[in-house]
């Protein structure tokens, strides 16, 4: 179908005045939070346990924005006969976020889901300096973060939560033995208590027909005499 000369301006219009009908929304903020996409790249938070100081993230930022400290300690040899060992422990982890231009690459590069996207937003300072946030700050970040999409459901369970079921099942049935074998020692006990006072009592019985049978012969005796 030709466009007849101004067709376009037409529809331009016509967009426009939709536009102008239509009743404006305004988000109310800070007094109504927005509703952020759960993949927001807002700061990132740290799950400390999950660290061990490789320095990777580090190493691999482009920004050169993440501050890592730590120092060796000397772990006990598990075994008797065993060997120490020495592991790191991380002493300081911070992110200077005037550097950060959110790449999400230090994310990436953690072989041990330490770091994590949250979704928070309002950190802005006054002082620029003030905008390297320590771990004690990143780690309350790591509690703003969304849990993670739901897999599909015909999706393999992940190899760490079967790993973890396993270990539970393992566990349980561990104290359920333990619980049974209890309650078999204790049942065997009953048992062994209920025997001992059986038998105490028909040695008692034994005795007192012991007793009645020798007082019934010196009675008997007296009377020959």
């Amino acid at each position: 179908m030709a466009s007849f000369p101004g067709s376009g301006l037409a529809k331009g219009l016509a967009v426009t005045l939709r536009t102008m009908t239509r009743k404006t929304v305004t988000e109310q903020y800070p007094d109504t939070q927005p509703d952020l996409p759960p993949r927001t790249r807002g700061v990132i938070g740290l799950f400390e346990e999950n660290c061990t100081v490789c320095m990777l993230c580090a190493r691999e930022c482009p920004d050169w924005c993440i501050y890592i400290d730590s120092h060796k300690e000397t772990v006990p040899a598990a075994t008797p006969g065993g060997r120490e060992r020495s592991r790191n422990v991380l002493d300081r982890f911070a992110i200077d976020f005037s550097l950060c231009m959110y790449c999400g690459i230090c994310i990436e590069v953690c072989p041990f889901d330490a770091l994590f996207w949250s979704p928070e937003f309002e950190y802005a300072e006054t002082d620029i300096r003030d905008l390297t946030h320590e771990r004690d700050k990143l780690r309350e970040w790591m509690w703003t973060v969304p849990a993670p999409p739901a897999l599909d459901p015909g999706a393999e369970e992940p190899k760490e939560l079967a790993a973890a079921h396993k270990t539970a099942e393992k566990l349980a049935a561990q104290q359920e033995a333990a619980q049974q074998e209890a309650a078999e020692q204790e049942a065997a006990r009953q048992e062994a208590a209920q025997r001992e006072a059986a038998e105490q009592e028909a040695a008692q019985r034994e005795a007192g027909r012991g007793e009645a049978g020798a007082g019934r012969a010196d009675a008997a005796e007296e009377g020959d005499e």
